[in-house]
């Protein structure tokens, strides 16, 4: 199997834990405890040996064989979307390794539940939310514009009258307002979050 299809199935295998995960973190516009609590249901799905030894499998792979696409596809991008594919894949390469590394060591040494407060610590925390906001703004119109890539470059066939560089570009769009519903959640509608004192050790309290 090329290392293009190696990438491509590891990928699926990321986009389905990715969707739930983003889809939890709308949720977020109803409030922590809803949030939390909807997070809890779908650990049942991913929160187990099996599947997180699937999803980090995935994850080393498609880091490796993603830096190995990087260095041969740099140099012959042209076009917007082609650049925007291995650019996305870069900073979402990553993103992974310090986001995995930050979760795992909240569960395992800080001995913290990595839920809504994990995530939204330092973006409610002044000058860190500086750092996170971006960092993960970036992240999530990352991984839209990998997907909104991959698609402009597979599909042929127009949907619902817009051809497949529109859609594209629709899936950029629709990247953008989830960011923006999602921040607007994990701040509590923009007006900050109450951290509970546990959660207090991110932020050096």
């Amino acid at each position: 199997m090329d290392t293009k299809k190696i990438h491509y199935i590891s990928g699926l295998i990321i986009t389905v834990f990715v969707g739930l995960h983003l889809f939890n973190h709308c949720y977020s516009i109803l409030g922590a405890d809803n949030h939390i609590a909807l997070m809890i249901t779908l650990r049942g799905f991913y929160r187990n040996t099996v599947f997180e030894t699937i999803l980090l499998l995935a994850v080393v792979i498609q880091i490796y064989s993603g830096a190995r696409l990087f260095l041969v596809n740099r140099k012959v991008a042209k076009t917007f979307f082609e650049k925007l594919h291995i650019w996305t894949g870069l900073y979402l390469a990553a993103f992974f390794v310090i986001h995995l590394s930050a979760v795992f060591l909240g569960r395992f040494f800080l001995q913290l539940d990595t839920n809504f407060y994990f995530g939204v610590a330092g973006i409610n925390s002044f000058p860190f939310n500086l750092f996170f906001i971006p960092y993960y703004g970036l992240a999530i119109l990352s991984f839209f514009g990998h997907l909104a890539s991959i698609h402009n470059k597979k599909m042929r066939t127009s949907i619902l009258y817009l051809t497949p560089l529109q859609q594209a570009k629709a899936i950029l769009v629709l990247g953008f307002l989830l960011t923006v519903l999602i921040f607007y959640g994990l701040t509590n509608h923009f007006q900050g979050v109450a951290i509970p004192s546990e959660y207090n050790i991110l932020i050096g309290k």
